[in-house]
């Protein structure tokens, strides 16, 4: 919790402005291009509607200057049928608009949903260590909905306002170019009024979104903690750290809404003294006899009609620029280079000449050669790891042989999860290579590697599903037999007390389950589709005596048509391998059977003694 509150502390970090609202927005195009044909349909249906609204000052100005001014009832009442037709025509334009972009809408947000999570699954684990996840759900919650929002509205508007303005201004120029010229006074100030307001607002609006996802963040972590909470009673601790994140957000967001209020204040300001001044003049001139009453009702009514396409603007830009926020939120994801793009592919290694028949899950038979698992010359260091710092890995050698369990023990911090982790490619070597029966891993398709590979984590992760689904990601196409056997190898036979058996939801991260009986039934998706190769991260670490003996009993039976590489901390588990490999200081310091190491290594000595010590007590 310590370290909640203290991130939470952390000065807000400047915002990361890469482009201009316009090149950001550009790269929505690939997912618009699809449905660009709604689009524009809805966009030409709305201009239609909008300039229809400019029909109606000179309407106005033929009653004026006829009917009413000749007095004649019966103009009066096609003047006034004439308002209400178009007043309808134009509501029912833009409800045809609305109903135009709805579906593409849709379809728009859920492609970039669809794309954003695709590419999540596919990105290193490195970068999963790097980004918080409060700030990957924003972007694929708000910030998507931020986009959707811009697509339904200020996009369209802003091609529809411009080309309102364009032609109400052509309108008034032809109806008093004087007074038109006194209306285009004010578009100078407001250009580079809107182009600072850009400027500043892009700013303000990164900060936000960027903030709004370290609140998404904290939230999450609250619940999924909430047993640590609670059992430390750090609840109200809590609750003010959080009460401080949000208070940076709404000083921001106050911040925001004053920028905004600004800009928009004075975009409604300078064309209300500019019609002023036109009003003005236009009676001095009608006084004068230069300009008739209908010819000045007609003008000030285009002008009044182009108030809202100018005074909207200030919003709209508001939104554009959160929507090129989001964009640009959405695409620092999308830009990361995935597993495959980051891998440079290397040579295929050499293979042994002595084959060794199998069968792939779907039944097709392979040949490989029996090798086993190697590791040769291999270094391993995080990216983000200072450039002095040594390597958590540094030439390893081992050689696992086919058929064979090798337990993998260290003091903690020696190395031995990272190891474990390079085998199925969570992490890429910094240097050397891993082969799988005489295969350089890197050459292998991902498809294939995690199909001859099995994982095992001390920390298991189970997902918002049943018991049985859980376990049958393990393998595709696993039949229910198979999910028999792997719960019966895993003493996973709990599951079929559940309220609904095997279709029990195990609920966010199994915590409905104990801390013995999600590790089981991760060993048990481990296990379901009879692997090549099995790598287990302490396992057992989790289980009492009784149940890790009846494990370790059926677990003997897996090993023995497996290579497997399993971490051990318990001598129980290390006496399950054929030999041991002592990991220290990153690197393999011994190598031999339980016995060979107790007599010959005084470091694994001291590490059973010590762990007998504390399983004593």
């Amino acid at each position: 919790m310590a370290a909640t509150d203290e991130r939470l502390r952390e000065p807000e970090k400047e915002p990361r402005i890469k482009r201009s609202a316009t090149r950001s927005l550009s790269r929505l195009w690939p997912y618009v291009r699809p449905v660009r044909a709604r689009f524009l349909t809805a966009a030409g249906v709305a201009a239609v509607a909008s300039c229809m609204g400019l029909v109606i000052p000179l309407v106005l100005k033929w009653l004026v200057d006829g009917p009413v001014a000749d007095r004649e009832p019966g103009g009066v009442w096609l003047g006034g049928a004439l308002l209400l037709g178009l007043g309808v025509a134009e509501a029912g334009l833009f409800g045809v608009r609305r109903w135009l972009v709805a579906r593409p809408l849709a379809f728009v947000e859920a492609s970039m949903r669809a794309d954003l999570y695709r590419h999540l699954q596919r990105l290193p684990v490195s970068f999963h260590d790097r980004w918080a996840s409060g700030q990957l759900l924003s972007r694929a919650t708000t910030d998507l909905m931020l986009l959707r929002m811009f697509l339904a509205f200020p996009l369209t508007f802003l091609v529809v306002n411009g080309v309102t303005v364009l032609v109400g201004f052509a309108i008034l120029l032809a109806q008093q170019w004087t007074l038109g010229l006194v209306l285009l006074l004010p578009a100078i100030p407001l250009i580079v009024l809107c182009s600072v307001f850009e400027t500043r607002y892009a700013v303000v609006t990164r900060t936000v979104q960027d903030q709004t996802g370290d609140l998404t963040t904290v939230v999450e972590e609250g619940v999924l903690g909430i047993r640590i909470v609670k059992g430390f009673g750090r609840h109200r601790s809590q609750a003010r750290a959080f009460r401080a994140l949000t208070g940076r957000v709404r000083s921001t967001e106050l911040h925001k809404a004053g920028l905004l209020a600004t800009i928009w204040a004075l975009i409604m300001t300078l064309p209300e003294l500019a019609i002023g001044a036109a009003l003005v003049l236009g009676t001095v001139q009608v006084a004068d006899g230069d300009l008739s009453a209908g010819t000045l009702v007609a003008f000030l009514s285009t002008a009044l009609t182009l108030r809202w396409p100018v005074e909207s603007l200030g919003f709209l830009l508001a939104m554009s620029q959160d929507a090129a926020t989001a964009t640009d939120r959405f695409f620092e994801v999308m830009d990361e280079p995935t597993a495959e793009q980051s891998t440079a592919e290397r040579p295929t290694a050499e293979r042994s000449t002595a084959p060794q028949r199998s069968t792939s899950r779907n039944g097709t038979p392979r040949t490989t050669p029996q090798d086993g698992l190697r590791f040769e010359g291999l270094e391993f260091r995080y990216a983000d790891a200072p450039p002095d710092a040594p390597p958590v890995l540094a030439g390893i050698d081992l050689h696992i042989r086919s058929g064979e369990t090798m337990a993998l023990v260290g003091a903690t911090g020696s190395g031995k999860t990272t190891l474990t982790a390079l085998v199925p490619r969570l992490h890429e070597p910094t240097r050397g290579r891993i082969t799988l029966d005489g295969r350089d891993i890197t050459t292998l398709p991902r498809d294939e590697l995690r199909e001859l590979v099995a994982v095992a984590f001390e920390e298991p992760t189970l997902f918002s599903a049943t018991a049985g689904e859980n376990v049958l990601m393990g393998a595709a196409g696993a039949a229910e037999a198979d999910l028999v056997r792997a719960l019966q190898v895993a003493q996973a036979d709990f599951v079929h007390a559940l309220p609904q058996g095997a279709d029990t939801q195990v609920g966010e991260q199994g915590l409905s389950l104990s801390g013995g009986q999600r590790q089981r039934l991760a060993l048990a998706r481990a296990v379901v589709g009879q692997p090549r190769f099995l790598v287990l991260d302490d396992p057992l670490s989790a289980l009492d005596v009784h149940t890790e003996a009846l494990v370790e009993a059926a677990l003997r039976q897996v090993l023995a048509t497996t290579t497997a590489l399993v971490v051990a901390h318990r001598p129980s588990t290390v006496l399950l391998a054929d030999r041991v490999a002592l990991l220290s200081g990153g690197r393999i310091a011994a190598v031999g059977t339980h016995h060979q190491l107790l007599g010959d290594s005084a470091e694994y000595r001291s590490l059973m003694s010590g762990i007998e010590r504390e399983e004593a007590r």
